[in-house]
Protein backbone atom coordinates (compact mmCIF):
# COMPACT_ATOMS: atom_id res chain seq x y z
CA UNK A 1 0.00 0.00 0.00
CA UNK A 2 1.25 3.18 -0.89
CA UNK A 3 1.73 5.60 2.52
CA UNK A 4 -0.22 8.60 2.68
CA UNK A 5 1.79 11.91 1.56
CA UNK A 6 2.62 14.42 4.98
CA UNK A 7 2.41 17.44 4.97
CA UNK A 8 6.53 18.19 5.75
CA UNK A 9 8.34 21.43 5.81
CA UNK A 10 12.44 20.72 4.73
CA UNK A 11 14.65 22.43 6.85
CA UNK A 12 18.62 22.18 5.57
CA UNK A 13 20.93 24.54 3.87
CA UNK A 14 24.30 22.91 2.21
CA UNK A 15 24.52 20.58 -0.26
CA UNK A 16 24.43 17.19 1.64
CA UNK A 17 20.96 17.96 2.51
CA UNK A 18 19.84 18.64 -1.46
CA UNK A 19 19.09 14.68 -2.11
CA UNK A 20 16.90 14.08 1.04
CA UNK A 21 14.93 17.40 -0.43
CA UNK A 22 14.28 15.89 -3.77
CA UNK A 23 13.53 12.64 -2.44
CA UNK A 24 11.06 14.08 -0.59
CA UNK A 25 9.39 15.82 -3.38
CA UNK A 26 10.19 12.66 -5.50
CA UNK A 27 8.24 10.73 -3.42
CA UNK A 28 4.73 12.31 -3.64
CA UNK A 29 5.10 14.51 0.34
CA UNK A 30 3.55 17.75 -0.04
CA UNK A 31 6.65 19.72 0.79
CA UNK A 32 5.04 22.78 1.88
CA UNK A 33 7.97 24.89 2.52
CA UNK A 34 11.67 24.66 2.55
CA UNK A 35 13.65 26.40 5.46
CA UNK A 36 17.30 27.44 4.75
CA UNK A 37 20.21 29.63 5.58
CA UNK A 38 19.49 33.36 4.24
CA UNK A 39 21.32 34.13 0.93
CA UNK A 40 25.22 35.37 1.32
CA UNK A 41 28.09 37.12 -0.91
CA UNK A 42 30.50 34.80 -2.19
CA UNK A 43 32.74 34.58 -5.18
CA UNK A 44 35.08 37.25 -6.30
CA UNK A 45 32.10 39.72 -6.89
CA UNK A 46 30.64 39.03 -3.08
CA UNK A 47 27.29 38.97 -5.20
CA UNK A 48 24.48 37.67 -2.42
CA UNK A 49 24.01 33.89 -3.37
CA UNK A 50 21.61 31.39 -2.07
CA UNK A 51 22.64 27.91 -0.47
CA UNK A 52 22.17 24.72 -2.28
CA UNK A 53 18.90 23.75 -0.69
CA UNK A 54 17.25 27.19 -1.56
CA UNK A 55 18.32 26.82 -4.96
CA UNK A 56 17.08 23.14 -5.19
CA UNK A 57 13.77 24.09 -3.79
CA UNK A 58 13.09 26.96 -6.41
CA UNK A 59 14.08 24.53 -9.45
CA UNK A 60 11.35 22.36 -7.72
CA UNK A 61 8.67 25.13 -7.70
CA UNK A 62 9.05 25.28 -3.53
CA UNK A 63 8.37 28.09 -1.32
CA UNK A 64 11.44 28.88 0.57
CA UNK A 65 12.04 30.97 3.81
CA UNK A 66 15.14 32.26 4.70
CA UNK A 67 14.43 33.94 8.40
CA UNK A 68 18.08 35.09 10.05
CA UNK A 69 17.50 33.29 13.52
CA UNK A 70 14.34 31.20 14.47
CA UNK A 71 15.16 30.98 18.36
CA UNK A 72 13.56 33.90 19.82
CA UNK A 73 11.23 34.97 17.16
CA UNK A 74 7.57 34.74 18.69
CA UNK A 75 6.36 35.43 14.59
CA UNK A 76 8.20 32.61 13.15
CA UNK A 77 7.28 30.30 15.70
CA UNK A 78 3.54 31.07 15.33
CA UNK A 79 3.90 30.74 10.93
CA UNK A 80 5.54 27.51 11.22
CA UNK A 81 3.25 26.15 13.53
CA UNK A 82 0.32 27.79 11.02
CA UNK A 83 1.92 25.31 8.30
CA UNK A 84 -0.30 22.69 9.79
CA UNK A 85 2.67 20.01 9.55
CA UNK A 86 2.60 16.24 9.86
CA UNK A 87 6.31 16.65 10.20
CA UNK A 88 9.77 18.33 9.67
CA UNK A 89 12.79 17.01 8.27
CA UNK A 90 15.67 18.73 9.03
CA UNK A 91 19.48 17.96 7.21
CA UNK A 92 22.63 20.43 8.52
CA UNK A 93 20.14 23.11 8.44
CA UNK A 94 22.58 25.77 10.51
CA UNK A 95 20.13 27.44 13.36
CA UNK A 96 18.95 25.35 16.50
CA UNK A 97 15.26 24.46 16.60
CA UNK A 98 13.17 26.44 19.52
CA UNK A 99 10.90 23.83 21.73
CA UNK A 100 7.75 26.03 19.93
CA UNK A 101 9.19 25.21 16.18
CA UNK A 102 9.99 21.17 18.05
CA UNK A 103 7.19 20.55 19.30
CA UNK A 104 4.52 22.07 16.29
CA UNK A 105 4.32 18.99 14.22
CA UNK A 106 2.24 16.21 14.71
CA UNK A 107 5.57 13.26 14.55
CA UNK A 108 7.77 16.57 15.46
CA UNK A 109 10.80 17.06 14.05
CA UNK A 110 13.37 13.96 12.50
CA UNK A 111 16.82 15.07 11.86
CA UNK A 112 19.00 13.28 9.08
CA UNK A 113 22.68 13.36 11.46
CA UNK A 114 25.80 12.21 9.99
CA UNK A 115 26.88 10.18 11.84
CA UNK A 116 25.68 6.89 14.15
CA UNK A 117 25.00 8.41 17.05
CA UNK A 118 25.49 8.93 19.85
CA UNK A 119 29.17 9.42 18.44
CA UNK A 120 30.25 12.67 17.15
CA UNK A 121 27.07 14.54 17.89
CA UNK A 122 27.54 18.12 16.35
CA UNK A 123 28.29 20.16 13.58
CA UNK A 124 31.23 18.05 11.89
CA UNK A 125 30.28 14.83 12.41
CA UNK A 126 32.04 13.12 9.36
CA UNK A 127 35.71 14.89 9.46
CA UNK A 128 35.57 13.99 13.15
CA UNK A 129 35.12 10.34 12.52
CA UNK A 130 37.76 10.46 9.97
CA UNK A 131 40.64 12.28 11.84
CA UNK A 132 39.90 9.49 14.86
CA UNK A 133 40.31 6.66 12.39
CA UNK A 134 36.94 5.31 12.99
CA UNK A 135 36.77 2.54 10.83
CA UNK A 136 32.84 3.16 9.63
CA UNK A 137 30.42 5.58 10.18
CA UNK A 138 26.84 6.58 8.94
CA UNK A 139 23.37 7.99 8.92
CA UNK A 140 20.98 8.02 12.13
CA UNK A 141 17.46 9.62 11.31
CA UNK A 142 16.77 11.10 14.62
CA UNK A 143 13.41 12.77 16.98
CA UNK A 144 14.94 16.32 17.67
CA UNK A 145 14.89 17.69 21.05
CA UNK A 146 16.01 20.43 22.75
CA UNK A 147 19.82 18.90 23.70
CA UNK A 148 22.61 19.13 20.67
CA UNK A 149 21.57 16.01 18.74
CA UNK A 150 20.91 13.73 21.75
CA UNK A 151 17.04 12.79 20.83
CA UNK A 152 15.75 9.01 20.55
CA UNK A 153 17.18 7.38 17.01
CA UNK A 154 14.84 5.61 14.39
CA UNK A 155 16.90 4.40 11.86
CA UNK A 156 20.62 4.13 11.49
CA UNK A 157 22.68 3.11 7.99
CA UNK A 158 26.39 2.07 7.82
CA UNK A 159 29.41 2.73 6.04
CA UNK A 160 32.53 1.49 6.10
CA UNK A 161 36.04 4.53 6.48
CA UNK A 162 38.85 2.80 4.38
CA UNK A 163 42.68 3.62 4.65
CA UNK A 164 42.37 6.25 2.08
CA UNK A 165 38.62 7.87 2.52
CA UNK A 166 38.38 11.45 2.50
CA UNK A 167 35.73 13.46 3.66
CA UNK A 168 33.92 14.10 0.08
CA UNK A 169 33.47 10.67 -1.09
CA UNK A 170 31.49 10.07 2.79
CA UNK A 171 29.65 13.00 2.46
CA UNK A 172 28.31 12.02 -1.16
CA UNK A 173 27.68 8.36 0.68
CA UNK A 174 25.88 9.94 3.61
CA UNK A 175 23.41 12.39 1.61
CA UNK A 176 22.26 9.63 -0.45
CA UNK A 177 21.89 7.12 2.33
CA UNK A 178 20.19 9.88 4.53
CA UNK A 179 17.58 10.34 1.62
CA UNK A 180 16.67 6.90 1.27
CA UNK A 181 16.40 6.42 5.04
CA UNK A 182 14.30 9.26 6.11
CA UNK A 183 11.89 8.06 3.41
CA UNK A 184 11.84 5.08 5.27
CA UNK A 185 11.32 6.55 8.64
CA UNK A 186 8.50 8.54 7.44
CA UNK A 187 6.53 5.09 5.32
CA UNK A 188 7.21 3.24 8.48
CA UNK A 189 7.10 5.06 11.25
CA UNK A 190 9.49 3.03 13.73
CA UNK A 191 9.49 2.73 17.21
CA UNK A 192 12.39 5.35 18.45
CA UNK A 193 15.08 4.17 20.80
CA UNK A 194 17.05 6.17 23.15
CA UNK A 195 20.40 7.13 22.75
CA UNK A 196 23.25 6.13 25.47
CA UNK A 197 25.24 8.22 26.92
CA UNK A 198 27.99 5.71 26.90
CA UNK A 199 30.08 6.36 24.13
CA UNK A 200 28.50 9.91 23.52
CA UNK A 201 31.44 12.56 21.47
CA UNK A 202 30.93 15.67 20.35
CA UNK A 203 32.27 17.08 16.29
CA UNK A 204 32.73 21.09 16.69
CA UNK A 205 31.95 23.30 14.53
CA UNK A 206 35.43 23.95 11.86
CA UNK A 207 37.44 27.08 11.36
CA UNK A 208 40.20 27.89 9.19
CA UNK A 209 42.43 28.08 12.16
CA UNK A 210 41.66 23.82 12.35
CA UNK A 211 43.46 23.58 9.10
CA UNK A 212 46.87 24.63 9.87
CA UNK A 213 49.26 21.40 10.32
CA UNK A 214 51.03 20.76 13.74
CA UNK A 215 54.06 18.66 12.51
CA UNK A 216 54.38 17.15 16.14
CA UNK A 217 51.32 15.16 15.73
CA UNK A 218 52.14 12.07 14.11
CA UNK A 219 51.90 10.96 9.63
CA UNK A 220 48.99 8.58 10.10
CA UNK A 221 46.80 11.21 12.59
CA UNK A 222 47.95 14.30 9.78
CA UNK A 223 47.38 12.29 6.88
CA UNK A 224 43.66 11.10 8.42
CA UNK A 225 43.86 15.15 9.44
CA UNK A 226 44.51 16.32 5.30
CA UNK A 227 41.63 13.64 4.30
CA UNK A 228 39.37 14.61 6.60
CA UNK A 229 39.27 18.54 6.38
CA UNK A 230 39.38 19.01 2.84
CA UNK A 231 37.90 20.59 0.80
CA UNK A 232 36.99 22.81 4.13
CA UNK A 233 38.60 24.11 5.66
CA UNK A 234 41.89 22.65 4.02
CA UNK A 235 45.28 21.59 5.63
CA UNK A 236 48.03 23.82 5.15
CA UNK A 237 51.49 24.82 6.19
CA UNK A 238 53.59 28.36 5.51
CA UNK A 239 56.94 28.46 4.32
CA UNK A 240 58.20 31.80 3.77
CA UNK A 241 54.81 33.52 4.74
CA UNK A 242 52.83 31.87 2.12
CA UNK A 243 50.11 29.31 2.93
CA UNK A 244 50.59 26.25 0.84
CA UNK A 245 47.37 24.08 1.26
CA UNK A 246 48.05 20.26 1.40
CA UNK A 247 45.26 18.55 -0.64
CA UNK A 248 46.83 15.00 -0.39
CA UNK A 249 49.40 13.49 1.66
CA UNK A 250 50.31 9.50 2.77
CA UNK A 251 52.68 8.68 5.49
CA UNK A 252 55.84 7.07 4.62
CA UNK A 253 59.12 5.99 6.67
CA UNK A 254 60.38 7.08 9.78
CA UNK A 255 63.09 9.66 10.63
CA UNK A 256 65.08 11.46 13.62
CA UNK A 257 64.74 14.72 12.42
CA UNK A 258 62.79 17.66 14.47
CA UNK A 259 59.21 17.37 13.19
CA UNK A 260 58.19 19.86 10.16
CA UNK A 261 61.83 19.25 9.29
CA UNK A 262 61.81 18.77 4.88
CA UNK A 263 63.71 16.02 4.24
CA UNK A 264 64.26 14.92 0.68
CA UNK A 265 62.25 15.90 -2.64
CA UNK A 266 59.74 14.03 -2.42
CA UNK A 267 58.71 16.03 -0.32
CA UNK A 268 58.54 13.92 2.70
CA UNK A 269 58.64 16.15 5.97
CA UNK A 270 59.54 15.04 9.28
CA UNK A 271 56.55 14.37 11.86
CA UNK A 272 55.71 13.68 15.55
CA UNK A 273 56.81 10.51 16.67
CA UNK A 274 59.98 9.46 14.61
CA UNK A 275 57.45 9.33 11.79
CA UNK A 276 57.52 10.93 7.91
CA UNK A 277 54.98 12.11 5.86
CA UNK A 278 54.80 12.53 1.90
CA UNK A 279 52.93 15.31 0.47
CA UNK A 280 51.65 14.26 -2.94
CA UNK A 281 49.56 17.05 -4.36
CA UNK A 282 49.69 21.16 -3.18
CA UNK A 283 48.35 24.24 -4.01
CA UNK A 284 49.94 27.74 -3.70
CA UNK A 285 47.44 31.07 -2.88
CA UNK A 286 46.22 31.92 -6.81
CA UNK A 287 47.57 28.88 -8.04
CA UNK A 288 45.69 25.32 -9.10
CA UNK A 289 46.42 21.94 -7.22
CA UNK A 290 49.22 20.00 -9.14
CA UNK A 291 51.53 17.48 -8.19
CA UNK A 292 53.75 18.07 -5.28
CA UNK A 293 56.70 17.53 -7.46
CA UNK A 294 55.60 19.42 -9.90
CA UNK A 295 54.91 23.03 -7.61
CA UNK A 296 58.48 22.33 -6.00
CA UNK A 297 60.22 22.66 -9.40
CA UNK A 298 59.26 26.27 -9.24
CA UNK A 299 59.28 26.42 -5.59
CA UNK A 300 62.10 26.00 -3.47
CA UNK A 301 61.64 23.64 -0.57
CA UNK A 302 65.04 22.20 0.08
CA UNK A 303 66.18 19.81 2.30
CA UNK A 304 66.59 20.84 6.14
CA UNK A 305 63.98 23.53 5.67
CA UNK A 306 61.97 24.26 8.63
CA UNK A 307 58.05 24.77 7.89
CA UNK A 308 55.90 26.27 9.95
Amino acid sequence: MTPKPLRIAFMGSPDFAVPALRALHAAGHQVVAVYSQPPRPAGRGQQETPCPVHRAALDLGLSVRTPARVRRDAAEHAAFAALDLDVAVVAAYGLILPPPMLEAPRRGCLNIHASLLPRWRGAAPIQAAIMAGDAETGITIMRMEEGLDTGPMLLKGRVPIGPRTATPEIHDALAEMGARLILEALATDPAPVPQPEEGATYAPKLGKADGRIDWTLDAAALDRRVRALNPWPGTFFEHAGTPIRVLAAEPDGTTDAAPGTVLDAAPRIACGGGTALRLTRLQRPGRGAMAAGDLLRGYALPPGTALG
